[in-house]
């Protein structure tokens, strides 16, 4: 096959999940619907949490950092395909897909290692209530957070630019809904058997270690609830891991689908499938499952919208 030349000025058609499907209005409509559900949820979560000073405490500070990235990562992705698909170009040029796929990168390991982050936080708080502020400090609590943004994007530095660094050939069609490596791989006009194998051991690397430790904090979670003396309390605490477990599984279940499994496991439509639970979906979900049917996040919220409509009516 004969190469393209894969500079700045060069660029990629992205067919993605809108392009392939039976009905693709009705799919674009429930895309849009899913990302303003993101952008409003996860945007009310970031001003209630900045703005009540009752909810600056580690557990909260983290589900803000959550929100942001789901916010940021949902927005990486779905406006430009939307905005494509109404606009019919589907191209990306060489230098887009680079930040596309860097920025998703990003983005993506970070909430793997913030989401461990957030279950050594649960176990401390059930298991060790009278230590929570020692083991959950501010500090220790920004340290997680610095660790998962500083970790993720050296990681997809790395992978963004090797995998670039490949030559293309002229079959310019990526057949998925973002710039990934997987699909990318599928265009090199060279050998990467060995790259593709790198990938699968960094998958692992760093997909199973956080995700055996969600795993260990909420069985010890459970061992703690299942021995509590109130009733009322036991079934809290189980409908709040039972959701957060939730989240975890169509995470790590559609990161693990992408990065784990060999490509002999994937196809472009199970892959499109695969890719817009954790672009859209996932990101549309976190504020409702996590968040946003906690009373003291709804309170907060109440105080907040009260603020507002109070200084509004003032400046009037």
């Amino acid at each position: 096959m004969e190469l393209w030349n894969s500079t700045w000025a060069s660029g990629f058609i992205l067919v993605g999940i809108l392009n392939g499907s039976g009905s693709p209005e009705l799919l674009c409509a429930t895309v849009t619907a899913l990302y303003l559900l993101a952008l409003t949820s996860n945007g009310l979560l970031l001003l209630v949490i900045t703005m009540d000073a009752r909810l600056h405490v580690p557990m909260y500070l983290l589900l803000r950092q959550l929100s942001l990235m789901d916010l940021l990562f949902t927005s990486v992705v779905t406006p430009k395909a939307v905005v494509d698909f109404l606009l019919r170009d589907d191209t990306i040029s060489f230098g887009g897909c680079a930040l596309q796929m860097f920025l998703a990168l990003t983005l993506g390991g970070a909430e793997d290692l913030l989401l461990a982050f957030m279950a050594y936080d649960r176990y401390v708080a059930i298991c060790h209530p009278l230590n929570y502020m020692i083991f959950m400090s501010p500090r220790v609590c920004w340290l997680m957070v610095t660790m998962s943004w500083i970790l993720a994007s050296l990681s997809a530095l790395g992978y963004t630019m090797y995998t670039m660094h490949y030559p293309f050939c002229n079959a310019r069609k990526i057949e998925h809904l973002l710039c990934e490596i997987p699909p990318l791989l599928k265009l090199a006009c060279a050998d990467t058997s060995r790259y593709e194998l790198m990938v699968y051991v960094m998958g692992v690397t760093f997909l199973m270690p956080p995700l055996a430790a969600i795993l260990a904090s909420y069985t010890l979670i459970l061992f703690s609830v299942l021995h509590m003396p109130s009733n009322e309390g036991r079934k809290k605490a189980l409908v709040t891991c039972s959701s957060h477990l939730t989240v975890v599984g169509m995470f790590y279940g559609a990161a693990t689908f992408m990065y784990v499994l060999p490509s002999s496991f994937h196809n472009p439509k199970q892959d499109n499938i695969i890719s817009v639970f954790y672009t859209i979906v996932t990101p549309a979900l976190n504020p409702l499952i996590y968040s946003l049917r906690n009373k003291e996040v709804l309170g907060a919220l109440k105080r907040v919208l009260g603020k507002c409509m109070l200084t509004t009516q003032c400046t009037l």
